[in-house]
């Protein structure tokens, strides 16, 4: 029993589902039986199909805290092939925000609750306690995992886990989705509520800060345009202030995406739908 099976059956021994990974740090392949899942199902997953497979196939779904699994063969002779040990986050109960450069650990310093930290080979990883769906590239350099995917362990980290909060759930959330009417209209002024700007300068750096941050995305870029033309439509869009012009620019920092006037249309009638604007 090598190092890795040893660690392996300790953590599992404290309710993390573990498994192997190999180099590259990826699981092993399915076996020839499982390939495709030409055998019916993954093991280990609250839908299970008729697999029974006893080798650690299906990625993730393979992961166990069963020690007779993990000792036994055909995983001991998998681990001595293994590079490292994954588990499952959702299976153990945790969320694994995946930080990938010092940029994302600065997002997060400024905009997470502490939790427990662990050093990866880039980033960090913040843990903190409770499940939810895993998204990657929910903003740059930020991938969540939870449940249906897998996590590298590296250590136990530093720091008191803390409970899982919105702010990290509402990054999975993509816009709401909205039948498109024939001909949407998409021109200002939107509303007649209390005009909230001072001066114009409060208005035009609102919109100038919207199309930075659409021209700055590296990916996740249909929800980075949706999230901005949310912020400016919950601060700009009542009172009649925004003109067709500001909405121009920021089609036109979208399409200098890639995005295209359909999808820019649809996201500006998500955010308007999502506010009732």
């Amino acid at each position: 029993m090598n190092a890795l099976q040893t660690t392996a059956l300790d953590l599992a021994a404290r309710g993390m589902p573990v498994l192997p990974l190999r180099a590259g740090k990826v699981p092993f392949g399915n076996c020839d039986t499982c390939r495709d899942n030409a055998c019916g199902g993954r093991p280990n997953m609250k839908t299970a199909g008729p697999c029974r497979c006893p080798r650690p196939c299906h990625g993730w779904a393979a992961a166990t805290t069963d020690p007779s699994t993990l000792a036994g063969q055909p995983w001991s002779a998998v681990w001595a092939r293994a590079h490292a040990i994954a588990y499952h986050p959702g299976g153990a109960g945790v969320t694994v925000v995946d930080l990938d450069n010092a940029d994302a650990i600065t997002w997060a310093m400024a905009s997470l609750p502490a939790t427990r930290r662990v050093a990866t080979t880039r980033g960090e990883h913040w843990i903190y306690r409770g499940t939810m769906q895993s998204a990657n590239a929910v903003r740059p350099g930020v991938d969540i995992k939870s449940t249906m995917s897998y996590a590298r362990w590296l250590g136990p980290g530093t720091g008191t886990v803390t409970a899982l909060p919105d702010v990290v759930r509402a990054l999975a959330v993509k816009a709401p989705p909205v039948a498109r009417p024939a001909a949407l209209a998409v021109s200002a002024p939107f509303g007649n509520g209390a005009c909230p700007h001072r001066t114009p300068v409060y208005l035009e750096r609102g919109v100038a800060m919207a199309e930075q941050r659409i021209r700055e995305a590296r990916s996740a870029i249909h929800a980075t345009v949706y999230r901005a033309f949310l912020a400016v439509l919950a601060t700009h869009g009542r009172c009649g202030c925004l003109t067709d012009s500001h909405i121009e620019r920021l089609f036109t920092a979208a399409q200098g995406k890639g995005e295209s006037p359909r999808h820019c249309t649809d996201a500006w009638a998500n955010a308007r739908t999502a506010l009732g604007v």
